[in-house]
């Protein structure tokens, strides 16, 4: 069931040079849901969830996490807030193994400050609760039978589910996914999108993907927003927004 409102845009424009590549969209995501952003190749989408998620600033409009305002705000303060974006291309550290990738995301390390880092057993408890948080997160992505292999021995499904992880290791309850299945294997693209479904069942995050493998990804969609052009041009169940005319004219490039 879906909860409380937990982000919320309104207005936003994103231009480069004259060209408004995000064109005053508004809307809001409940906490618990998975929602889809979808539309042609340039639309604007990456851009727009660059905005919500502090790497672009936009000139107009406000982003609220929370009911915080905030616009502009750094990428990495907006994460510690809990809202946490991935990136296209999985990015571990290749010669690290799956549990130590997951547990160099977190932060704070007591170990790491030159402080606690004196005090024994202040750094040894906190370092035991992460390796614990880390196990059961491998759990829940189906990845603990490789969590002493290399990452660079991983194939390209667990590449993009270490890195789902990586965001729940920092403390993201909300997940901007860009393209979670993209260049994976048809036969585990829904093994993926199981594992979105089991962490917002179990843990109670709420995702926003950006996916173009839409037969997939709708199927696990509780929401679509459609893009074009820079505009919001329709939202609602995946059923509504496929068969919706303006959806269909902008893939067909009508």
């Amino acid at each position: 069931m879906l909860m409380s409102e937990v982000l919320r845009i309104e207005k936003v424009r994103k231009y480069f040079g004259k060209f408004a590549a995000v064109d005053g969209i508004s809307f809001s995501l409940k906490e618990g849901g998975i929602y889809l952003l979808v539309g042609p190749n340039g639309c604007g989408k990456s851009t727009l969830v660059n905005c919500i998620s502090g790497f672009f600033k936009p000139e107009e409009g406000h982003v609220y996490y929370r009911d915080v305002d905030i616009t502009g705000e750094a990428m990495y303060k907006i994460a510690r807030r809990g809202l946490v974006r991935t990136f296209q291309i999985a990015s571990p550290f290749l010669a690290l193994t799956t549990l130590e990738n997951m547990l160099v995301a977190l932060p704070d390390n007591a170990g790491e400050n030159i402080f606690l880092s004196l005090f024994k057993p202040t750094w040894i408890d906190s370092e035991i609760s992460a390796v614990r948080r880390a196990a059961e997160l491998l759990r829940v992505l189906g990845l603990r039978h490789v969590w002493n292999m290399p990452a660079n021995t991983l194939s390209g499904g667990e590449l993009k589910l270490l890195e789902i992880g990586r965001a729940l290791m920092s403390g993201a309850e909300t997940i901007l996914l860009d393209e979670p299945v993209g260049s994976i294997d048809p036969k585990l693209c829904h093994q993926i999108f199981s594992h979105v479904l089991r962490l917002r069942d179990e843990l109670g995050l709420t995702f926003l993907v950006i996916e173009h493998r839409l037969e997939v990804a709708a199927q696990y969609a509780d929401h679509v927003f459609a893009m074009d052009r820079g505009k919001l041009v329709c939202e609602g169940t995946a059923e509504e927004v496929f068969e919706d005319p303006r959806v269909i004219a902008s893939y067909l490039g009508e």
